[in-house]
C-alpha cells in the first residue's frame, strides 16, 4: 500500500471515529448552589422537570411549582397533610402524586385515581413512557412487587397480577429514597430492588412483559442495596446504592451495565461515595457524565462512574438535569437549582 493511500485510510479512520468520540475529560470542577426553598421542616424526596417547569413535592403533600421562565414560585396543597408523598411524576401540565403507606393514595392533580388499602402497602416510585403510559413500583405483597400500570394518561391504574411477574426472594424490596427505582428509555423500563436482594426487573414492552437479573451490589440486610438506576439509552446503565446507616462505607455501592441491564459489575469497588440516594446522567455526554447525590454530598464522575470527585458536602435526596449544566436537587430542608461548571 503506497502512501497515499495509507494517508486516505487514516483519514477515512479520524473521519468516522476521532471526530465522534467524547472527551473524558472533566466536565465540571464546581457547583453553585441557588436556594429556591429553604426550611428546616421540608422534606423532599421527589421532583420533576419539563423545558419550562419544576415540580416538587414534599413528604407532607405540599407541592411546589417553580416556573423556570420567571423564577416564580407557588405552593398547593392537593390532598390530606396526613399523607407521606415520596413518588412523583409530571406529565406536560398534569401532576401525578402517590402517597407510601396504607392507605396509598395516587391522585392526577388534586383527582384522586387510585387508592390500595393492604397493610402492606408501600410506594415507592413513578414513571411514564408517554403521556398516555406510566408506571408505579411498590413494595412485595403476595410474593411480587407491587406494579401499577396506566394506559389511558393516567385517568385508571391497574395492578399487574404476580402471575406476570418474577416471584420475589424473602426480604427484597425497594426504597423511596429518591423517586427513582425506576428508569425508562423508549419502550423499555428498569426497575431496581434493595433489601436483603437487588436485583433488577426488566421490560421491553411498556410492562406487558417482565424479566429479572441478579446484581452485584452489596445486599444482604433490610437497609443495603440499589437506592437509585439510571439509563443512559438502552445499553448503558448504572446503579448506586449503599447502606444508608453506614453512609461511609462504599465497597460495591456503585454497578454499572453496558449490555441493557441483564450482567452488571461492580466500578471503584472500594473507591468514590459511600451510600448515596440517587444518580443521573449528565444529559448529551454520552453515558460519560454521571452525578450522584446524598445526604452526605454531591459527587462528579467524568468517565461513566469509574472515579468520583465531591464537589459538594451539602446533602440532598435526589436530582434532575435541566441541561448538561443545570439541574435541580431536594432533601431535607432545601430545594434549589445547582449551576455546574
Amino acid at each position: 500500500m503506497n502512501c497515499k493511500r495509507l494517508l486516505f485510510v487514516f483519514l477515512i479512520f479520524c473521519f468516522y471515529n476521532c471526530g465522534n468520540t467524547v472527551s473524558t475529560e472533566s466536565l465540571y470542577s464546581s457547583v453553585e448552589i441557588e436556594l429556591i426553598v429553604e426550611d428546616s421542616l421540608l422534606n423532599i424526596r421527589a421532583l420533576e422537570l419539563t423545558k419550562d417547569k419544576l415540580v416538587a413535592v414534599s413528604s407532607i403533600a405540599d407541592v411546589y411549582s417553580f416556573d423556570l421562565n420567571s423564577d416564580s414560585l407557588s405552593k398547593d396543597r392537593f390532598y390530606p397533610d396526613s399523607l407521606n408523598v415520596r413518588a412523583l411524576a409530571l406529565v406536560a401540565d398534569t401532576v401525578f402524586t402517590l402517597s407510601i403507606g396504607s392507605p396509598a393514595y395516587l391522585y392526577k392533580n388534586s383527582e384522586l385515581v387510585y387508592h390500595e388499602t393492604d397493610s402492606a402497602v408501600f410506594y415507592d416510585s413513578m414513571d411514564f413512557w408517554n403521556s398516555k403510559e406510566g408506571i408505579a413500583l411498590g413494595d412485595p405483597i403476595d410474593g411480587c412487587l407491587s406494579i401499577l400500570i396506566t394506559r389511558d394518561g393516567g385517568n385508571t391504574w391497574h395492578k399487574t397480577p404476580c402471575a406476570s411477574l418474577p416471584k420475589t426472594i424473602k426480604g427484597e424490596a425497594a426504597f423511596a429514597a429518591s423517586d427513582t427505582n425506576i428508569s425508562i428509555v423508549g419502550n423499555n423500563a428498569w426497575i431496581a430492588s434493595g433489601g436483603v436482594a437487588s436485583r433488577v426487573l426488566f421490560s421491553d414492552d411498556k410492562g406487558l412483559s417482565w424479566e429479572v437479573f441478579d446484581t452485584p451490589i452489596v445486599q444482604g440486610t433490610p437497609t443495603t442495596g440499589i437506592y437509585s438506576i439510571d439509563f443512559y439509552d438502552e445499553h448503558n446503565g448504572y446503579a448506586i446504592g449503599g447502606d444508608y446507616t453506614q453512609p461511609k462505607l462504599n465497597s460495591n455501592t456503585k454497578i454499572k451495565s453496558t449490555d441493557g441491564g441483564r450482567s452488571w459489575r461492580t466500578v471503584n469497588q472500594i473507591g468514590g461515595p459511600g451510600y448515596r440516594s440517587c444518580v443521573q446522567y449528565v444529559p448529551g455526554r454520552r453515558a460519560k457524565d454521571l452525578v450522584a447525590v446524598g445526604f452526605e454530598g454531591i459527587d462528579y464522575s467524568a468517565n461513566g462512574g469509574l472515579d468520583w470527585i465531591k464537589l459538594s458536602k451539602t446533602g440532598f435526596y435526589t436530582i434532575r438535569f435541566l441541561n448538561d449544566s443545570i439541574a435541580f436537587a431536594a432533601g431535607k430542608g432545601r430545594l434549589a437549582k445547582l449551576i455546574f461548571d
